[in-house]
C-alpha cells in the first residue's frame, strides 16, 4: 500500500482532488439556485473538463529515471490511472448531484463525457506532454461552446461533449478518444 500513496503523492493526486471537488461545488451553485431541474449540458461539461484539465498534471513523472526503476511495469499504471482520472472525475459529479439533489446531468451523459475526456486528456500527455496534456481538451471544449447546433455527421464528432446521451457519433467518438487516448498514454507514456 505504501507504494500507492507514494505514486499518488508523487502525481498530485490529493490537489488534482480537491480542485475536482471544488469545480463541481462552483458549478452546483448555480444549478442550485435554478431549482435542480435540468441543467444547460454545458454545466458537467465544464466540470468534467475542469477535474480532467486538474487531473492530468498527474500524468508527466517526475523523472524519467526513477520511472524507470519502477518494480511494476509502467503500461498498467498509466492505463490505470487513465481509468481512474475518468471514474474519479465522472464520480465526483454524480456525488454532487446526488447529495445536493440536482439534476446536473444523467448517468450516461456523464459516463460518456468523462471516458471521452480522459481519453482526450491522455492523448494530450502523448502529444504535448504531461505538462500540457490538458491543452486539447480545453481547445476542443472552446470549439464545442461556440459551434452551431450540429446538423451533419463531422459537426456531431466536433461538438460531441454537448450532445445528449444515445446520440451515436457522440458514443463513438468519446469511446474512439477513450481507447487510442489510453492506449497511446499506456505504452508511449507522456511527451518528453
Amino acid at each position: 500500500m505504501r507504494w500507492l500513496t507514494l505514486y499518488a503523492r508523487s502525481r498530485q493526486v490529493p490537489a488534482s482532488l480537491a480542485a475536482m471537488v471544488i469545480g463541481a461545488a462552483a458549478v452546483w451553485a448555480p444549478a442550485a439556485r435554478d431549482g435542480g431541474g435540468p441543467a444547460d449540458p454545458k454545466m458537467p461539461v465544464f466540470v468534467l473538463v475542469a477535474g480532467v484539465t486538474a487531473a492530468s498534471i498527474g500524468l508527466g513523472g517526475q523523472d524519467l529515471a526513477l520511472d524507470r526503476t519502477a518494480a511494476i511495469g509502467w503500461r498498467p499504471r498509466r492505463a490505470a490511472h487513465v481509468l481512474l482520472i475518468g471514474a474519479v472525475v465522472g464520480a465526483v459529479l454524480l456525488a454532487v448531484a446526488t447529495t445536493t439533489d440536482t439534476d446536473l446531468a444523467t448517468t450516461a451523459f456523464v459516463v460518456r463525457d468523462s471516458a471521452g475526456l480522459a481519453g482526450l486528456v491522455a492523448l494530450g500527455a502523448v502529444v504535448c506532454g504531461g505538462a500540457y496534456a490538458w491543452t486539447p481538451v480545453v481547445l476542443w471544449l472552446s470549439f464545442s461552446v461556440f459551434a452551431p447546433a450540429p446538423t451533419s455527421l463531422p459537426m456531431e464528432v466536433a461538438t460531441w461533449m454537448l450532445l445528449p446521451p444515445g446520440t451515436p457519433a457522440a458514443t463513438w467518438t468519446a469511446l474512439a478518444l477513450a481507447v487510442t487516448g489510453t492506449t497511446l498514454y499506456a505504452f508511449a507514456g507522456p511527451r518528453r
